[in-house]
């Protein structure tokens, strides 16, 4: 989930996600660790569920996401699963009623490549451990989003996406705005009882694949987002991008629908005062809430993605207080 490539040391900032030096450095840091919770509530499962409690009682629907990928055996990808299944049973003790008709307040996100995608025989794997999560959430009346991750998951993301759906219609994925083939995934996946979630795009991609151009990519999320408001989907809005969380409405608007036929998702720590004040304008705000040890990857990419978030780091780490 993404939200805009206008950060001018983005691609600086997303090399330095992958160092393992760098890791290990911002990982020691006491002070580091506690901005990191602007982002991330904490690494356990307890933190997540007050963060989600908090989060619900302020009018919030929520998708929580487990830190984890590029995993190396099929051992982690197992303790990927039982992390959900935990989880899910945990949403029992927050008390929301799932039964009613419309969008599900509590939903999980999973990303395949945690659920063994890149393993050998790794597609089978990542939709066993897949299927498994989605019977538990669907029993305790959560929803399941499929992550998007790098462009080259992403025919074999659809395929297990199309698979899970069979037993599991209200499964969702990603759809990432800055990739040249998304409008065409927009026009095939915008069908009745789809759920996209609709973000810009949150890895250091090709030309020949993607958009490499603020303009261009924000062109390519508002033509992909008049599709999937012109549609039969559920279309969910991952921006923080007041201009497009205009369009988001002025398209729903057009296209005859009303405020419970759409969402606005954002982001854990960010904007907070905005996903209030889009509440009390009657509009659906789904937060994006991360958890786990797995969190360097995650807070690289969101100090990528805005000068703000890059801006707040910085001046926090030379402050005193």
């Amino acid at each position: 989930m993404t939200f805009t490539l206008s950060n001018p040391l983005r691609p600086a900032i997303l090399a330095a996600s992958r160092s393992t030096r760098l890791e290990r450095g911002i990982s020691r840091s006491k002070l580091t660790n506690r901005l990191v919770k602007r982002f991330v509530p904490g690494a356990d499962e307890a933190s997540a569920v007050a963060a989600v409690r908090a989060l619900v009682e302020s009018g919030r629907f929520i998708s929580v996401d487990y830190l984890g990928e590029d995993i190396s055996h099929p051992d982690e990808a197992e303790a990927t699963v039982q992390a959900y299944l935990s989880l899910l049973e945990a949403y029992r003790s927050i008390g929301v009623d799932s039964s009613a008709a419309g969008a599900r307040p509590l939903e999980v996100s999973i990303k395949l490549s945690a659920l063994g995608q890149s393993l050998p025989d790794g597609e089978a794997l990542a939709l066993v451990n897949a299927r498994t999560i989605c019977a538990a959430a669907e029993e305790i009346g959560a929803w399941v989003n499929v992550d998007a991750e790098d462009h080259t998951t992403t025919d074999s993301t659809l395929r297990i996406v199309r698979e899970l759906r069979q037993e599991f219609p209200s499964v969702a994925t990603v759809l990432q705005a800055y990739l040249h083939r998304t409008e065409a995934d927009c026009r095939e996946l915008a069908h009745a009882g789809s759920r996209i979630r609709l973000c810009k795009g949150a890895y250091k991609e090709p030309a020949e694949v993607a958009f490499q151009s603020k303009d261009d990519v924000d062109a390519s999320y508002l033509r992909c987002l008049k599709v999937l408001m012109e549609g039969q989907g559920y279309p969910m809005v991952a921006s923080h991008d007041p201009q497009m969380i205009e369009a988001a409405q002025s398209y729903a608007r057009e296209a005859g629908r009303d405020a419970d036929d759409f969402e606005i998702q954002m982001l854990f720590g960010i904007r907070d005062g905005e996903q209030t004040r889009l509440i009390a304008d009657g509009l659906r705000v789904r937060t994006y809430v991360p958890f786990g040890n797995d969190w360097y990857g995650y807070f690289m990419r969101r100090l990528a993605e805005r000068p703000a978030n890059l801006i707040f780091f910085l001046r926090s780490l030379v402050s005193t207080k």
